[in-house]
């Protein structure tokens, strides 16, 4: 499915009836043949946006999966660069491919880390985090920045009513709240559980001072708006 390297429907079935390690386990040797993977334009947007604000000294990325956000990170930070995730099979697909880089599995609820990273970056992870659990993976990136340390991601504008975007997640998320309801272990991959204001309001409760910018080279929305946007939180502190 989607190329012919990507997974099948059946394999796709899989995934979706197991939790969500089990599910990325199961999906690992085929994830990048997926549109599931950060795409590069957006990686290379982020970083675009994030080389003034540097330079960096270590990078962490947050929910690595295969590593796809090492296009990112590694050419800003100067000091080494790190990916976590719980998915062994995940981070055993980015060891191949980044051989160089650090890869640690852990909960990144949990983040077995303090003041070591000067950069943290997420890419595609945060609709796995039911709301009530975000607080605890804000505090842990909080907590594993130097004073002064930034936490960036990307998240996409909200899409109007009247779009089949719209629509489509919606739909999506639906779907995955009535599989949750009727089926164990849960799968949570929510897309419209991470809106601006509710992820703002948690990184500030976390001691974040959080900003936006808007990824330009991602286009524009048709009401004006950034298609894209990159949140900034930055960790009080001398940088």
């Amino acid at each position: 499915m989607f190329s012919p390297q990507g997974p099948s429907l059946r394999e796709l079935a899989m995934q979706a009836l197991s939790s969500v390690e089990r599910g990325y386990d199961l999906l690992a040797p085929k994830f990048d043949h997926t549109p599931f993977r950060t795409p590069d334009g957006i990686l290379d947007a982020t970083a675009e946006a994030l080389r003034p604000l540097g330079p960096f000294g270590r990078g962490l990325d947050v929910c690595c999966g295969t590593g796809a956000g090492m296009r990112a990170l590694r050419p800003l930070c100067g000091e080494g660069v790190t990916g976590v995730d719980f998915s062994a099979g995940m981070l055993a697909q980015a060891r191949r491919t980044h051989p160089d880089a650090e890869w640690v599995r852990a909960d990144v609820r949990a983040l077995p880390f303090a003041e070591a990273f000067d950069l943290a970056v997420s890419f595609g992870a945060l609709g796995h985090f039911l709301p009530a659990e975000r607080p605890a993976l804000f505090a842990g990136v909080h907590r594993a920045l130097r004073p002064g340390g930034l936490f960036a991601f990307p998240i996409s504008g909200p899409q109007p009513v009247t779009s089949a975007g719209y629509w489509a997640l919606l739909g999506f998320d639906l779907a995955m709240r009535v599989r949750n309801a009727v089926w164990r272990p849960p799968f949570v991959m929510y897309y419209r559980t991470c809106g601006l204001p509710a992820l703002r309001d948690d990184l500030t409760a976390s001691g974040f001072t959080v900003t936006t910018v808007p990824l330009t080279a991602l286009g524009q929305r048709q009401d004006g708006g950034p298609r894209c946007r990159l949140v900034l939180a930055r960790k009080a502190g001398a940088p």
